[in-house]
C-alpha cells in the first residue's frame, strides 16, 4: 500500500543524515589569518593591527568596515556565536578530552582576560585530533540556549596538525565558588599588557569542564572577534559550570562586557548530541 509523503519524508532523513555526516568530517582547510604569535587565536585581539572594540564607532555592528581584513565580519555567512538552542537531534561521537595541568601565562589583552596554555593537552573529534593552546572568557556568554544566555563563556581554543580551528564553549553560570577558576581569577592583570608567568602556579583546564553530561551542540562557525575568520569548529556544551557572583564580578571589572550579538544561522546544520 503506498503511504502519501513517506518517500519525500525518507528523502529529508537521508538528506539530512549525509548533511550530518559531512559535518563530522575533518575539513581539509583552516581558517585565515590565524598563524602567527597573534594569529590562531579566537580571540582575535593580538591578531590584528586595525584597533577594534564592543561599544561605539569600532564595536560590533562596524567590524566589517574597519579593515579589509575584517570583511568577514559583515559579510560571512558562517558567523558566530548563535543561538544553539534548537539544534538537529543526532547521536554523534562526543569530543574526548584529554586536558594536563600547564603552567599558568596569563594575558590582558584589551578585550579578554586569556590563559596561554602549555602543548600535550588534546581534543579528539571523529579521529581528528586538535591540541588546546588557549582559553579565554566573555560576558555575558556569547552563545544563546534557546534565547537565555548565562553570566559568562569560556572558549577553549584548540588547533590540528592542518591548522583547523575547534573550539569549545563552557557555559558559566553565577552559583557556588569555583576552585578551578580561581587559580585565573586571583591572577588576573587588571591593565591590559604582555603575557605574565605566574610563578609556582599551574591551571588544569580539565578541572573547568562539566564533570557529568557531556551533551553538546555542534556547528560550523567563525572566530567571534575580528578578523571573524570562519571554519571554526564549534562545540558548545549543554551543561553549565557554575562561579561564584565574586568571581563573576571581578572578571567584569577588567573586562566589561565582551560578547559579540548574536549572528544568523544562514541555514547551516546545527547538530545537538545527547
Amino acid at each position: 500500500m503506498n503511504m502519501p509523503g513517506v518517500g519525500r519524508i525518507a528523502a529529508i532523513v537521508a538528506v539530512a543524515a549525509v548533511a550530518a555526516l559531512w559535518t563530522w568530517l575533518p575539513d581539509g582547510g583552516s581558517a585565515s589569518g590565524e598563524t602567527g604569535t597573534g594569529g590562531g587565536r579566537e580571540q582575535g585581539a593580538n591578531g590584528g593591527s586595525v584597533p577594534w572594540s564592543y561599544v561605539g564607532m569600532r564595536g560590533p555592528a562596524f567590524w566589517g568596515s574597519l579593515s579589509p581584513a575584517y570583511a568577514p565580519c559583515a559579510a560571512g555567512r558562517m558567523q558566530s556565536p548563535i543561538d544553539v538552542g534548537d539544534g538537529f537531534p543526532a547521536r554523534a561521537r562526543a569530543p574526548v578530552f584529554d586536558y594536563r595541568p600547564s603552567p599558568l601565562t596569563i594575558v590582558n589583552n584589551g578585550h579578554t582576560v586569556q590563559v596561554d596554555y602549555a602543548t600535550g593537552s588534546t581534543l579528539t573529534v571523529a579521529g581528528e585530533v586538535y591540541e588546546l593552546f588557549q582559553f579565554h572568557f566573555h560576558t555575558l556568554a556569547e552563545h544563546e540556549v534557546a534565547g537565555a544566555r548565562a553570566s559568562m563563556e569560556v572558549h577553549f581554543v584548540h588547533r590540528s596538525a592542518s591548522g583547523v580551528l575547534a573550539v569549545v564553549g563552557v557555559m558559566i553560570e553565577v552559583g557556588r565558588h569555583n576552585e578551578a577558576l580561581a587559580v585565573v581569577f586571583d591572577n588576573m592583570p587588571a591593565e591590559p599588557g604582555p603575557a605574565v608567568a605566574a610563578a609556582g602556579e599551574t591551571v588544569d583546564a580539565s578541572a573547568m569542564l562539566p564533570p557529568r553530561s557531556r551533551a553538546f551542540s555542534h556547528y560550523r562557525g567563525s572566530l567571534t572577534t575580528p578578523p571573524c575568520s570562519e571554519g571554526v569548529r564549534w562545540f558548545v556544551l549543554a551543561t553549565a559550570v557554575e562561579a561564584s557572583e565574586a568571581q563573576v564580578a571581578a572578571f567584569r571589572r577588567i573586562s566589561g562586557p565582551n560578547a559579540r550579538p548574536l549572528q544568523g544561522l544562514n541555514n547551516r546544520l546545527l547538530i545537538a548530541s545527547p
